[in-house]
């Protein structure tokens, strides 16, 4: 969506990250909404960050080799009902690592690997910021959300606004978490993972095995995020487009395996479609949409090809 038809934001500087030795070729890691500029232990942040298992030292995205730049994503503001101020879209988001690269003096990135909401931001900075970026890697990222993932979503962010409007906004947030994770999983994996039965009753009910994971998620993220950021950013995703025609930096598209977020024939799709050099690879999993996390060795080996040859010339 091109800026002139989404409502301007004052643009800002968002907290960022980056690590690696300096004059390194730059590699810019971007993950889903819940991601952040922390993307792994450092000298200067020692805990874990979300993707752990594939950037670090000797990793896929080697930190002795590359420098890593990472960034929080800008969210829309708090209104004083409790949601957003603004709308906030990918390309504001790609306005935003651009300033990120000014400040840092980076004026051309190696590569940019962005998953999900990641993956968005990246097609959307290749197609405002061309000259800037080598090439993309887009993991489970298409260039418009599919309707029905967009349905899901509409429908969690119904019930965060309905617990705002209840004083219940936590609760809320848990719920429409937990509805989320059913999509990033896949049924597969559930039917591995959990039991049919209920794993205990109660008085006048039950609770079953997946009832207590989804609720635990839901819970912990709950614990840690703004109803209106999350607002923000799911809608942020659903307003997601870009012009495939217009991205002429080379792309590799990487499918993850029962992804019902991002299904394949909608990558296949982009390909087709996008402007320059372009190959779509699988990615090999049971758990669906958050592969990019649950397969670190097999998405690993996809990057490391990427980065050490020709596999997009």
């Amino acid at each position: 969506m091109s800026r002139s038809l989404m409502p301007e934001i004052e643009l800002e500087l968002p907290p960022y990250e980056v690590i690696g030795p300096h004059g390194a070729p730059v590699i810019v890691a971007l993950g889903g909404i819940s991601a952040s500029r922390h993307v792994c232990a450092n000298a200067v942040d020692g805990r874990p960050g979300w993707w752990e298992a594939i950037v670090g030292p000797g990793r896929a995205i080697d930190t002795t080799r590359f420098q890593v730049v990472s960034f929080d994503y800008l969210d829309g503001g708090r209104g004083a009902d409790g949601r957003p101020e603004r709308t906030v879209s990918t390309h504001d988001q790609a306005d935003a690592l651009a300033a990120v690269l000014d400040e840092i003096g980076t004026q051309r990135v190696h590569a940019i690997v962005g998953a999900s909401y990641g993956g968005m931001v990246a097609l959307a900075f290749a197609e405002r910021y061309a000259h800037r970026v080598e090439f993309v890697v887009a993991i489970s990222a298409p260039d418009a959300p599919h309707p029905m993932s967009t349905a899901v979503r509409v429908v969690q962010r119904r019930v965060v606004e309905l617990g705002l409007e209840h004083a219940c906004a936590s609760d809320a947030l848990s719920l429409a978490r937990a509805l989320a994770m059913t999509t990033y999983r896949s049924a597969d994996e559930f039917a591995n993972r959990f039991d049919a039965g209920p794993a205990r009753r109660t008085a006048n009910g039950a609770v079953f095995p997946v009832e207590e994971y989804l609720m635990h998620h839901g819970e912990r993220f709950a614990a840690a995020w703004r109803p209106e950021r999350f607002l923000a950013l799911s809608l942020s995703g659903d307003l997601h487009h870009v012009e495939p025609s217009a991205i002429r930096t080379p792309v590799l598209l990487v499918a993850a395996e029962g992804d019902i977020v991002v299904p394949r024939a909608q990558l296949e799709s982009l390909a087709e479609r996008l402007g320059g050099p372009v190959q779509l690879v699988d990615l090999p999993s049971r758990t669906g949409h958050d592969a990019f996390l649950t397969e670190p060795e097999a998405l690993g080996a996809i990057l490391c090809t990427a980065f050490t040859t020709s596999i997009l010339s």
